[in-house]
């Protein structure tokens, strides 16, 4: 995903209560680590997954990525919930490789202590919760929402508004970062101000 550009510094508006973060490709430089572990457990069952897609699928639970490939594919799938724990298992072992994304987690400590803070993630809990942890950030949130606490995802806006509705600031009060292009759409959905911290990388990926 390249080095994030830390030339410029961000400030709240003067009408935002609440701050609302992504984690892979917003906070943790994940994209990576992930890609691989999709790669290496998609190709036991006989399913490809490009790079391309990847991102454009950013933010949607691995357990809906999972469905989506197989009727595309026209595969069928025995244990999709077992596919996720192993996905996750082999990203978990690859968590040595995750760094900050240095200008989002500085806005995050910029603002620490001075507005509420929340994660707003499509990742499984427990993934999220170490990832967060690996980086020495995870105490830093007042609220961290992940796929299990919502019924639907993005682009729906329901995981913002629930962090949102967790941290006690309205969502028109709030301003949500992003990397990806369903969770812009489903911060726009929830009210908020989105931030697309894509432009804030020195990256050749044409993808990111």
């Amino acid at each position: 995903m390249g080095e994030p550009n830390t030339t410029s510094a961000w400030t709240a508006p003067a009408n935002c209560r609440g701050l609302i973060f992504d984690c892979d490709g917003t906070l943790a430089d994940t994209m990576p680590a992930h890609y691989l572990s999709w790669s290496q457990m998609l190709s036991l069952h006989g399913l490809t997954f490009s790079q391309q897609q990847f991102y454009q699928l950013a933010g949607i639970p691995t357990e809906g990525i999972i469905r989506r490939l197989a009727r595309e594919q026209a595969v069928l799938l025995q244990d999709e919930a077992q596919m996720v724990r192993e996905k996750e298992r082999l990203y978990l072992l690859q968590l040595q490789q995750v760094v900050p994304i240095k200008s989002v987690v500085q806005i995050a400590a910029d603002y620490r202590g001075k507005l509420p803070l929340a994660v707003a993630s499509g990742g499984q809990r427990q993934v999220v919760h170490q990832t967060l942890e690996f980086l020495g950030v995870l105490d830093w949130f007042d609220a961290i929402v992940c796929a299990e606490d919502t019924s639907r995802h993005k682009p729906e806006p329901d995981v913002f508004l629930e962090a949102a509705r967790r941290i006690g600031v309205a969502p028109e009060l709030c301003v949500g970062f992003e990397d990806a292009e369903l969770g812009l759409t489903a911060l726009r959905r929830a009210g908020m101000q989105a931030i697309d911290v894509r432009p804030w990388y020195q990256s050749q990926d044409p993808y990111v």
